[in-house]
């Protein structure tokens, strides 16, 4: 077989000079000049002509709002996420890790929206008698549910013309193949084609979709980027498989808050709603232990009350270790560091072994202090009195700073039987029922952990 020459393998050309090459450059290579090297057979762009609309523009003020109208889906924490329920029409991206619970928790939504009327499941993974087997445990049987086992977007389409659902679900779109676009299932060009096929059908026919995304080992949405703008809603479904929490996130929403996060029991019999789930993230104890101390996170504008432990051992000859589970590593070691400078708490020789209770994972600048208070306890073996919330962001100086909710988080805190708290100067309104120390500086917040709590007000 002949050969490529050079001359029919060149794809760029100075347009100054007529030099080739191979790959573009910024800089002819020939007669020098700057931006020059154009690749060759580029369409060139073309003056465009009016042409015809698919609707007019009309004021903003006669735009009819009933078509944004959100359906509730029957779980109420999946409808604190979406912002009230499901649009028609609206495109949402669910990710997650394998196992997580992404399937059990879209049977739940879609055995109760086929109580309105059709619901499509498309299934690239399993087989529908798989699928079935999962619906039988969780109890989400119903003649309005439709399974297909389908890898293919023409067949895919086929289905939604017979069907004709009010909510669409495709497990996974990393599964679903166009044969007009190139690459193998799940990449990125087909995953572009195929979302992009989907989103159309969804906003023409007014049809709610739900497309199953994969993630990658660092926890992003696999595929390219343009799938997460292409979307109206990406919510992401958090977990440990070794817990039962699962936390649904929406990272981002057309039609709500962005900051908003539902909690659901994961079990053998389905998937379940939490609408109280602070019990779950502390301890219930006869008596109190060292090294604990309870605080209040805030997820999106729900308030968590959450127990943080702490535990710490002579180390053995070398550098201290430090290990956190649920917490943000890099503001435990600055905790440490001001504990030991601020406080006059030696760490150095001690390895220091922190986490959260539940599976919940804590990373805002309020639970500063309760590490703090839980690390001091644990090295001193001094267990803080119960009926205590701790709350607070630590500086670098040692000082106690206000975070934003603390109102919000005392009154929970309040709601679920805790008596005093020790949070920062200034905390704003204080609800009844619970008395409040406003710590100036670490050293004085972990001075009043260890007595019997005092009103300051």
């Amino acid at each position: 077989m002949a050969k490529t020459s050079t001359r029919e393998r060149e794809t760029h050309r100075c347009t100054e000079c007529g030099w080739t090459t191979l790959k573009w450059v910024g800089r002819c290579g020939e007669c020098q000049t700057w931006g020059s090297v154009a690749e060759v057979g580029a369409p060139r762009a073309k003056s465009l002509v009016p042409g015809a609309v698919t609707s007019p523009a009309v004021p903003i003020s006669s735009v009819d709002l009933r078509q944004a109208v959100a359906t509730p889906t029957g779980l109420g924490e999946l409808d604190r996420v979406l912002g009230g329920g499901i649009v028609d029409g609206a495109v949402i991206l669910l990710a997650g890790e394998p196992g997580v619970g992404k399937s059990t928790l879209l049977l739940e939504v879609c055995s109760k929206t086929a109580e309105l009327g059709p619901v499509l499941y498309i299934t690239g993974e399993e087989s529908t008698s798989q699928v079935r087997m999962r619906a039988e445990r969780v109890n989400a049987i119903h003649d309005e549910l439709y399974l297909a086992a389908e890898t293919d977007l023409a067949a895919v389409l086929t289905h939604i013309e017979q069907v004709k659902p009010r909510l669409i679900v495709v497990d996974s779109i990393q599964t679903i193949a166009a044969t007009d676009a190139d690459g193998a299932p799940g990449g990125v060009a087909q995953v572009k084609e195929v979302a992009g096929v989907l989103i159309r059908v969804a906003k023409t026919r007014g049809i709610a979709t739900i497309l199953v995304g994969h993630v990658t080992k660092e926890g992003a949405v696999a595929g390219p980027r343009m799938l997460e703008h292409l979307v109206d809603v990406v919510v992401n479904i958090e977990g440990d498989r070794h817990a039962r929490l699962r936390l649904v996130r929406a990272q981002k929403n057309r039609f709500g808050p962005a900051d908003e996060v539902g909690c659901f029991d994961l079990s053998d019999e389905g998937i379940r709603e939490l609408p109280d789930p602070s019990e779950l993230f502390i301890t219930r104890r006869s008596a109190p232990v060292s090294g604990t101390a309870i605080t209040v996170a805030m997820e999106g504008t729900r308030p968590l009350v959450t127990e943080v432990q702490a535990l710490v051992d002579p180390t053995t000859p070398g550098s201290a270790r430090r290990a956190t589970s649920g917490l943000d590593s890099a503001r435990v070691a600055m905790v440490l560091a001001v504990l030991e400078r601020r406080a006059g708490i030696g760490l150095a020789t001690h390895d220091t072994y922190t986490a959260t209770v539940g599976g919940v994972k804590v990373t805002e600048p309020a639970a500063d202090l309760a590490i703090a208070v839980a690390v001091a306890s644990a090295l001193s073996d001094l267990p803080v009195p119960a009926g205590i919330i701790i709350i607070g962001e630590v500086g670098l100086a040692g000082e106690v700073r206000r975070v934003a909710g603390t109102p919000r988080r005392l009154a929970e805190a309040a709601r679920l039987g805790f008596t005093h708290a020790i949070v920062s100067r200034d905390p704003g309104d204080i609800p009844k029922g619970i008395k409040v120390y406003e710590a100036p500086d670490l050293r004085a917040a972990i001075e009043a952990a260890f007595q019997v709590p005092r009103s300051t007000n």
